[in-house]
């Protein structure tokens, strides 16, 4: 088991995000549920904690009530490995309820914020060239959804 594990906060949603996330990415299941008994302070019977990995990583999801909500302090960062998967996560991640944000961060149907990230952004704001470095940037600030051409045609256009 990994040292260190998020933990989120779900008002009643938890089982339906976990399952929602794992079907997303591979390498990621349900572990395990916890149930509430007659203790509470949920129903007895209902789901208190989901434990599930995603890609590998371990989260474990409380279904705690309203009191508390996400907010963009806190975030899940993917590593996508080309455009495809931006998009295919963009899309999956903003649908029902889900809100595209600045910089390619979204919040997803359940309040959880995301940066959906391609690895070629990495590359090019790490330029050893300023220029190029910064007209990365300069493109990726005026994003939603991160499109890897158009960086790429912002850093040729630099240098």
């Amino acid at each position: 088991m990994q040292k260190i594990t998020t933990f989120l906060w779900y008002d009643g949603k938890a089982e339906e995000a976990a399952a929602f996330y794992t079907s997303l990415f591979d390498d990621s299941r349900i572990v395990s549920e916890q149930r509430y008994g007659e203790a509470g302070p949920g129903t007895p019977g209902s789901v208190m904690i989901v434990e599930f990995e995603l890609a590998g990583q371990r989260f474990l999801a409380l279904n705690g009530g309203p009191e508390f909500t996400f907010n963009e302090a806190m975030s899940l960062s993917v590593d996508c490995e080309d455009q495809d998967e931006v998009d295919r996560l963009w899309a999956a991640l903003t649908e029902g309820g889900g809100e595209p944000g600045p910089c390619g961060w979204l919040k997803d149907r359940y309040g959880v914020s995301w940066q959906i990230v391609p690895r070629r952004l990495e590359e090019l704001i790490a330029d050893s060239d300023p220029a190029r470095s910064q007209a990365a940037v300069k493109a990726m600030l005026g994003m939603g959804k991160i499109v890897v051409k158009e960086v790429e045609d912002a850093v040729a256009q630099a240098g």
